[in-house]
């Protein structure tokens, strides 16, 4: 069997570089040759993903979940995909929390070894893919806002002080969202299509996501067009149950859906946040592609 192994350099402190012979010999224990590509800026994990189809058994990266959405760029439109093994070496590393698959390198690496092959559901918006999240609203654009040098130094609370300094003024938007059984439309100040057990480090939808089950969910923290100091507070208050209490928080100001396709409408300036990467603008549609991605998990892992 062959491998190719892709990694960020930069991600997680340059951590993985430091490594790197381990990781091949250790790789060389199950797979016959393994080959190694050291990304040089955004776009060359996918592409680096999108030419080892044809030739390898496996892709094995390491990244946050940056990385994680660049290799899905370059896989998920194509088929007869290639095994995915993941070693996390990001900031937050949510894919990795929800699946179980630990930073510790050593263990990780074991995984790969060891571990069992299960199709995930992925997300196609519009004409490009996610893994985990879809939002758009307070606190979303701190995850490709904040630098590298930012998130080496003080890890995810760098996220948190960019939120703090830049969001707390929450940006009102209009939404309509519509999943052909229902049909919300209402003013927001933040809006997530969830296919994760954990969203910014936060255990935010832990009982109900499922990577195999065709679905996502979704929470709308609502509020009024014009809001007045208090509601404005009251819309903090209830962006911070979401993260603190997850999906199931009873606040009468999240609006709760589920559904294997959503179209959404907002106003062209508002940005969507694509698996922590800044994504595209306006209108967009989201569809589950249904046991898509191969990915090497824990055999241990019970619920997907």
């Amino acid at each position: 069997m062959r491998c190719i192994f892709i990694y960020n350099p930069v991600s997680g402190k340059g951590k993985i570089a430091k490594k790197l012979s381990f990781i091949v010999e250790e790789l060389k224990k199950k797979y016959e040759i393994v080959d190694v590509h050291e990304t040089t800026g955004a776009g060359d994990m996918t592409a680096t993903a999108k030419a080892a189809l044809n030739t390898y058994d496996a892709i094995i990266f390491a990244g946050g979940d940056g990385s994680f959405n660049e290799v899905i760029q370059g896989l998920a439109d194509k088929e007869n995909l290639p095994e995915l093994g993941y070693i996390p070496s990001g900031t937050v590393n949510d894919i990795a929390h929800t699946l179980k698959i630990p930073k510790n390198i050593k263990k990780a690496l074991k995984i790969i070894q060891t571990g069992k092959t299960e199709p995930l559901d992925c997300m196609r918006v519009n004409d490009v893919y996610a893994m985990y999240v879809v939002a758009a609203g307070a606190f979303t654009s701190a995850t490709y806002k904040t630098s590298q040098k930012q998130k080496n130094y003080v890890g995810r609370l760098a996220y948190w002080w960019h939120g703090a300094r830049k969001n707390l003024r929450f940006q009102v938007f209009k939404i309509r969202c519509e999943n052909g059984e229902q049909q919300i439309e209402t003013h927001a100040v933040l809006s997530s299509f969830i296919n994760s057990r954990y969203v910014a480090g936060f255990g935010f939808n832990k009982k109900l996501a499922n990577l195999q089950d065709g679905k996502i969910e979704v929470a709308i923290v609502k509020q009024t067009e014009s809001p007045n100091f208090f509601r404005k507070v009251g819309a903090l208050v209830g962006v911070a149950r979401l993260f603190l209490f997850g999906y199931k928080t009873r606040c009468k100001r999240v609006i709760r859906l589920n559904g294997s396709r959503f179209d959404i409408e907002v106003d062209d300036d508002i940005i969507w946040n694509f698996d922590g990467e800044k994504g595209q603008n306006g209108k967009i549609c989201i569809e589950v592609v249904p046991r898509k991605i191969k990915m090497i998990v824990p055999n241990d892992l019970k619920r997907i």
